[in-house]
Formats: structure tokens, sequence, C-alpha cells
């Protein structure tokens, strides 16, 4: 049996990962959000032309996201998280010196070849490959403070735009990535590297995403994450709007949704206290309940408004515990070989699922209004929450 990773040797290189994921979810992600209204003001382009800007960069995120678990399978997890700081960094400059909508697309893209190889999957694989069955206490660590990553984005790109311009918060953020994040996940790379991690597995990984392609646990996984991207995404895209049809006021409405990020912490404090005696079957069970209750509490809060704090409290709780089950969920069903190719490729689905929610969200309410979006959310959740019953059970 493997020696357990010395704890000491690993904490601060987790750390410095979490560190890095939570800079470069708010220098890559969340810079759309925290800059939209800037970029409005002063741009005067169409809304749906700013859009189609990170719609680019998610999709080409996905098309290379098996290419990015090769390379982590390769044993060049941090040298991808280095080149995607570098890339990001450069994508970042183009899109603060655009002046044209062609330049502000192309930036985009490669805004999504940065995200690729940057954000959370290439990081959830390397961990994985080091610490092997103990990496799931690394990834809530990781997540638990990259949840931050909205609450530093929007309050950061609020005051540089007001003292410097979206620009010059532009270039902020291209810094960050340059001079922050690159030297973060080199150093956080070689400290892992000297902790004692999985055997050379390159001859397991030959063939190892055909052979899982063929497996229909394979094709439930990819199912699952994407049914859970898409309700999660539709829900949280209209989220104001649709507390404000179940009778909350715009204020309480607007600061309802605020609260989805903090509750996603809360999931992952709460699974972190309790990581020991909660496998990842049972984890996987309560989470996949909990977003049940948590639709069944949006339809509830027609009758009481305030039971929207109720849907984002459990919602967000949900998906946080989500984030840190998905890499776990992936290795133990599918075993650890090729661990990176699999993971990037199936994640695909879920990537695209999350992309389209807003434009699915956008026809159901438009046609069914909210009683029928909470119709579709109740379907998705239970069609999910039945197939990852299902998996869990293959896991007991």
């Amino acid at each position: 049996m493997r020696a357990r990773p010395d704890l000491a040797a690993r904490g601060p290189a987790v750390w410095m990962l979490a560190v890095g994921q939570t800079l470069s979810y708010a220098c890559l992600y969340y810079i759309f959000a925290a800059l939209i209204l800037s970029w409005e003001a002063d741009l005067h382009w169409p809304r749906s032309l700013l859009a189609t800007g990170p719609f680019i960069a998610i999709v080409i995120s996905a098309a290379l996201a098996p290419f990015a678990g090769r390379l982590v399978d390769l044993g060049k997890g941090p040298e991808a998280m280095v080149a995607g700081s570098v890339i990001g960094a450069g994508a970042l400059v183009l899109l603060a010196t655009s002046q044209s909508q062609g330049a502000y697309l192309l930036a985009w893209a490669v805004i999504g070849l940065a995200q690729s190889v940057t954000l959370y999957e290439t990081c959830f694989a390397f961990l994985i490959r080091r610490l092997g069955p103990h990496a799931r206490a690394a990834i809530v660590r990781v997540t638990l403070v990259a949840g931050f990553a909205s609450t530093i984005a929007f309050p950061a790109g609020a005051a540089l735009s007001a003292w410097i311009g979206w620009r010059g918060a532009v270039w902020v953020a291209a810094g960050v990535m340059a001079f922050v994040l690159v030297p973060i996940f080199a150093l956080a790379g070689r400290m892992l590297r000297r902790v004692e991690g999985e055997p050379d597995q390159r001859e397991a990984d030959k063939g190892a995403l055909s052979r899982a392609m063929r497996a229909g646990t394979f094709w439930l996984l990819a199912l699952v994450f994407a049914l859970v991207a898409l309700n999660h995404w539709m829900l949280i895209s209209y989220a104001v709007p649709i507390f404000v049809e179940q009778g909350a006021g715009e204020a309480l409405a607007v600061f309802a949704a605020s609260t989805v990020g903090p509750a996603q912490v809360a999931g992952r404090l709460v699974l972190m206290r309790f990581e020991a005696r909660i496998g990842t079957a049972a984890a996987t069970r309560v989470t996949f309940v909990a977003m049940l209750a948590g639709t069944a509490a949006l339809w509830l809060a027609g009758l009481s408004p305030w039971l929207i704090f109720g849907f984002t409290a459990i919602q967000g709780a949900a998906i946080g515990v989500m984030t840190i089950l998905r890499p776990v969920l992936i290795s133990e069903v599918l075993g650890p070989a090729g661990y990176g190719a699999i993971a990037g490729t199936i994640q695909i689905p879920a990537l695209l699922a999350g992309a389209a929610a807003p434009v699915v969200g956008a026809f159901v309410l438009d046609h069914a209004h909210v009683p029928g979006l909470i119709a579709l959310s109740a379907g998705l959740i239970g069609l999910s929450s039945l197939l990852a019953w299902r998996l869990a059970g293959q896991q007991d």
C-alpha cells in the first residue's frame, strides 16, 4: 500500500494552488460579469455581441479539454497551468487594447485557450495524479478558497474601472496572470513533485480513454454532469427575474442571488469537516437530494418569497460539493489510468450545457414563464438524481 503523502510537504503547495485557482477564475472567468456594465457604457456594442465573447471562450475550452488532460497524463500539469497563465496574460492584453468587435472576440477565443489549461480540471487532474486517493482533501481546500473568486472579481472590477477605466482594470488582470500566477503555479508544481505520488502510469494510460468511452458508466457520468450544469446555470443566469416573479422585491432578489457563492463555500466547509466519515457514494446521494430540495424551495417561494434564500443556500451548497465530487467520481468509477484525458473529454457536454443554459432558460421563460422553468428544473434534477443514485450504488 502506498504511503500517505506527507501533509507538511503538500499543505503549502495545495494552498498555493487554491490561491492560483481563485485568481485565475477572477481574471479569466468572472471578468466578463464584473466589467459588462463598463463595456456597455463605453463601447455601445450590442449585449448579444459582448456575451458572444465568453460563449466562444467556453466552446474553445471544451474542445481543448481532452488535450489539456493528456498534458497532465504526460506529467505536464504544472507546465500547462504556467503556460495557460502566460497565454491568459496575452489574451487580456489583447482584450484591453481591442478597438474593434473582431479584436474583442479574438481576445475571448484566446482566453478560452487559457481557460482550458489553467482552471479547475487541469488543477484537479494534477492533484489526483500526484495524491491518488488522498486528492479529495486537497481538492476540497482548493475549491474552498476558489469559491471566493467572484467575491474578489466584482468589487475589484468595479473599483478599478472607476479609478483607471475598464481597460486599466483588464491590464491589472493581465499583470496578475503574468507576475503572480506564473510563479505560483510553477512553485506549487515543484513542491508537489517532491511528495511521493502515484507511480509512472504512462503505460497504463495508453488506450485508457478509448476503453473508458466503451463503458456505459462513462456516458452515464457525462450525462449526469451535463444535466446538473444545464439546470444550475439555467436557474442562476435568471435568478433575479425568477425571484422577482416569485414575489421578492428587486433589492431582496439581488441580495439573495449574491448568496449563492458563499453557500458554495459553506457546502465545501461541511464536506471538509466530515470528509473522513462520508464516502463518495453517500456524499453524492445527499448532494442530489439537496438539489431536489432546492428546486422545491424555489417553487414554494411563490407562497413565501423569503424561501428564495432556502433555494440559494441549498443549491449553492450542493453545487459547491458537486464541484469536488466530480473529479473524485471520475477517478473512482473509471479508474486512475488516463485520468486527465478522460476527465477532459467527459466534461465537454457539461461545458456546452453550461454555455447553452442561458439560451434554454430564456426560451422557457418567454414561453412557459417561471412555473415552466421550475418544472423543467425538477425534471432535469429528477433524471440526474436517478442516474447518480445508480452510479453511487455501484460504488457501495
